[in-house]
């Protein structure tokens, strides 16, 4: 398969302000997670896609690929979307700007469904949730049919465990893998209710009918959302000496 990666990398982020752009060992957060994503032998090429010049001179800087989009998308996989029109491939994959600890492990088990499952139009990737993260409404959860497709993604606990018998939840890792046809249909349909309430982009396509596999990993990550988050993964970092 040529599987193309697309690293979308907003610069006004809400939560933390500027974060691509914020250093992490001494280089930009996105320039970390485009490294860490070429490690993947799966990938025939990876880029970012940014709505800003500043982002773009910065990955230039540092010899990474970047491509400016829009400035008036709602959301990184319609960032991607973009990207499909001028790059024709078989798997996209959708990397978010603020994951710099995603290993080949990852990005081999995303795509794996669309080589073993043919009809596969959407992946992901879960892990089991840590007991101080099942009330935190910034990890989204997920809950999968017994085929390994996503029934619903909340920032709520899901499953509600109402008698207490120790259910199985699952925290949702925000990498993804699509088709062209998949990234298609995202960007035609309007957002709809459920993305809507929850603000979570991947429940559009629940609700249009277009099934997500979600695979899991036992290797965690940190989406950098906070300035907790950032120094916890540059701790990490500096101690893998990377």
């Amino acid at each position: 398969m040529n599987v193309l990666c697309v690293i979308p990398a907003r610069l006004r982020s809400t939560r933390l302000p500027r974060k691509v752009l914020r250093e992490v060992a001494g280089r930009p957060l996105v320039v970390r997670v485009w490294e860490a994503a070429r490690r993947a032998p799966e990938l025939a090429d990876v880029l970012v896609a940014t709505d800003a010049q500043e982002v773009l001179d910065a990955c230039r800087a540092h010899g990474v690929p970047a491509v400016l989009t829009s400035p008036d998308h709602p959301s990184g996989t319609d960032r991607v979307w973009e990207v499909a029109q001028a790059r024709a491939a078989d798997v996209y994959v959708n990397v978010q700007g603020d994951e710099p600890l995603i290993t080949p492990g990852h990005i081999a088990r995303l795509v794996a469904p669309f080589a073993g499952r043919p009809d596969t139009q959407v992946s992901t990737l879960k892990i089991r949730l840590r007991p101080e993260e099942v009330d935190n409404p910034n990890v989204n959860k997920v809950v999968c049919g017994a085929d390994g497709r996503a029934l619903y993604f909340s920032k709520y606990p899901i499953p509600y465990d109402r008698d207490g018998r120790g259910a199985a939840r699952f925290k949702h890792i925000g990498l993804y893998a699509y088709t062209r046809a998949a990234l298609d249909a995202f960007h035609r349909l309007p957002p709809s209710p459920l993305e809507l309430a929850e603000r979570l982009e991947q429940l559009r396509f629940l609700e249009h009918g277009v099934p997500i596999t979600v695979v899991e990993t036992d290797e965690p990550t940190i989406g950098v959302d906070t300035e907790a988050d950032l120094r916890a993964v540059e701790t990490l970092l500096r101690a893998r000496g990377a």
